[in-house]
């Protein structure tokens, strides 16, 4: 089969989805600092590039045109994502208050288990992701047709791929900055502010609609 035809839709999904996963947010915080202190690092960038590639998958199938039409839906995963982002700005604060936990040792780090819950409730908790994902990536799928539609998705959810890997390896390369605990201060400071903006974001959206 001819794959030329089909090269179009999948660098087309491949650059929508890039540039929607690529803007620091409540998950990229996560992963990153997860890549600092290398902790549980392949499994969580898995986790986000499944949980994308499932999400993409839904949209390019239809389920983008439904998340759109349910108000109800949407609140829901609003109120319970300004939540969750708000009580972890406050841990990022309280972190950031005390340098003793600032270090990158073992046992400073999330078990397994709560890091792959924190993870996927930084992925599933938040309205963005159904809004870009879902809902964008899904609509925009529906220039193409067949294995156009198929590449586009497949576009996508490789951005993904190599997004959450690279972030969360790449993290790596900024060990040396970090082996300071004013790094890590000014990090959880960043990453603080950054789930409180957009908390707050969640909130307001809900009330203007």
């Amino acid at each position: 089969m001819d794959m030329t035809p089909l090269t179009a839709p999948f660098l087309s999904g491949f650059l929508i989805g890039g540039s929607l996963i690529v803007a620091i947010g409540a998950q990229n915080a996560f992963l990153l600092r997860q890549g600092l202190i290398r902790s549980h690092v392949f499994v969580l960038s898995l986790i986000c590039a499944l949980s994308d590639a499932v999400l993409i998958a839904a949209g390019v199938a239809g389920l983008g045109t439904i998340v759109a039409q349910s108000p109800a839906l949407i609140t829901f995963v609003t109120i319970g994502g300004a939540l969750f982002l708000s009580v972890y700005a406050l841990f990022a604060f309280r972190r950031a208050l005390h340098p003793q936990a600032l270090t990158a040792a073992p046992s400073q780090a999330l078990g397994l288990k709560r890091a792959v819950l924190a993870c996927l409730a930084f992925t599933f908790l938040n309205p963005h992701v159904y809004l870009d994902t879902v809902v964008l990536v899904g609509s925009l799928s529906a220039q193409f047709e067949g294995a156009g539609r198929l590449a586009y998705g497949l576009g996508a959810a490789t951005a993904s791929f190599v997004w959450f890997f690279s972030l969360g390896y790449g993290a790596r390369l900024l060990a040396p900055l970090f082996a300071k605990p004013l790094a890590w201060r000014v990090l959880d400071i960043v990453i603080g502010c950054i789930m409180a903006l957009l908390a707050l974001g969640l909130v307001l959206r809900l009330v203007q609609t």
